[in-house]
């Protein structure tokens, strides 16, 4: 069964899962690489996540910086067997940064950038470094390596403005004039000027210093100076990635959950997108609750009465979680219209192996749904409306089939 993601598939040249933390981008990430890899497209899946579930539920022992062929021996237990080949990796941010100043520093500057404590920060806990780091790592593997499709779980932002404009931002800094202006000393007069400048020989650094340390301001014009012949390449890549996040054979995969919480955030996001010329291809909401079925209540009323009563409570209280989660889906949808919003529903154990991303990519293309029940079943006074099957597949109109 096709939905919008099988032409996502079979078309494009990566795919960008974002949305914020905790809301399972990095298993819809697998998932994606898995399903195009298994239909006959060589894929890759980066992931920002340090947990070794993803490791796992691949086959593998560990994830590293480096691609690792997933085994296809993983799927013989479902009866599966890929066409393409599947590769894997996670983004190790510091061991990324240390590899561009590697490739792209000049010979004399590389250990002098390596070993500058404002460049360790920066590379490994400055804020917008992250989603930098992963924008350059998308532009070397897309441009460098010969994957039908990349799959990037990008890092989880509270923020769309974070993940958009972070090469911006981290550029910015390294070409600020404020800075520069600020380091002059240090900056024309090369050795002299960092020890006059070690000693607080301008009323500016002296003022600053109060307040950041000399040994800083030493530190960040010892990294300013070693930096700047890097800044022209910094901006051509730049640029590069901007182009890559524009191309058609780009899209971006909105990863949400149904809560209200979640619902604004997912809505900004999909407007700047859309703002700033980028393709959506779809919106997953994650983790829904299924309505309770007919059958379920039908068996309950076999029941021996006290147990009936828990049963039917605890099926009253999963059809309110559904409603509520169906309401939040209306009003997604009449947010992002013209997107299509699949649904992924809430599993009973959390996807720890490669059945779990296989059952999970059944509902990703439309192979399952999740059903909804006729409103006479529900016990609450207001049943839920059910989503009109005109509105795209995948979104819970059907028994699973």
């Amino acid at each position: 069964m096709n939905n919008a993601l099988t032409p996502a598939l079979e078309k494009k040249r990566v795919l960008l899962c974002v949305g914020s933390g905790g809301v399972g981008k990095t298993t819809i990430s697998a998932t994606l690489a898995l399903r195009a890899a298994v239909d006959g497209r060589s894929s890759l899946v980066c992931t920002i996540d340090p947990a070794k579930r993803l490791a796992n539920s691949l086959g593998l022992n560990a994830l590293g910086n480096v691609e690792a062929q997933v085994p296809a021996s993983v799927l013989e237990p479902l009866g599966v067997k890929p066409k393409g080949k599947l590769h894997a990796m996670m983004l190790d941010m510091k061991a990324t940064w240390d590899d561009l100043i590697t490739k792209y520093a000049p010979p004399d500057k590389r250990e002098k950038i390596l070993a500058n404590r404002f460049y360790q920060s920066l590379s490994s806990a400055l804020a917008g470094s992250q989603e930098y780091i992963a924008m350059e790592k998308l532009w070397e593997l897309r441009t460098r390596r010969d994957y039908e499709l990349i799959v990037l779980d990008t890092p989880p932002t509270a923020h769309a403005l974070d993940f958009l404009e972070a090469p911006n931002r981290v550029l910015d800094f390294l070409d600020n004039e404020a800075a520069k202006w600020l380091l002059t000393p240090a900056l024309a007069a090369g050795k002299m000027g960092l020890s006059l400048f070690s000693l607080g020989s301008s009323y500016v650094a002296k003022t600053i210093s109060k307040f950041t340390g000399t040994e800083t301001l030493q530190e960040l014009a010892g990294f300013m100076m070693a930096i700047a012949p890097m800044n022209e390449s910094f901006r051509e890549r730049a640029r590069g990635v901007r182009e890559l996040l524009e191309a058609e054979s780009t899209g971006f995969v909105l990863v949400t959950s149904p809560g209200r919480e979640r619902l604004d955030e997912v809505t900004h996001f999909h407007r700047l997108l859309k703002q700033n010329r980028m393709e959506v291809v779809a919106l997953v909401v994650n983790r829904v609750h299924p309505m309770p079925g007919p059958e379920l209540w039908e068996e309950a009323k076999g029941l021996i009465p006290s147990r009936r009563v828990k049963v039917e409570e605890t099926l009253r209280e999963l059809t309110v979680l559904a409603e509520q989660d169906l309401r939040g889906i209306a009003e997604l949808r009449a947010a992002t219209p013209g997107t299509p919003i699949i649904q992924v529903p809430r599993f009973e154990l959390d996807v720890h192996d490669v059945a779990a991303l296989w059952r999970t990519g059944r509902y990703l293309m439309g192979d399952e749904v999740i059903p909804t029940a006729p409103a006479s079943t529900l016990s609450t006074t207001e049943a839920p409306t059910p989503l009109s099957s005109g509105e795209g597949q995948g979104e819970g109109t059907r028994p699973p089939g």
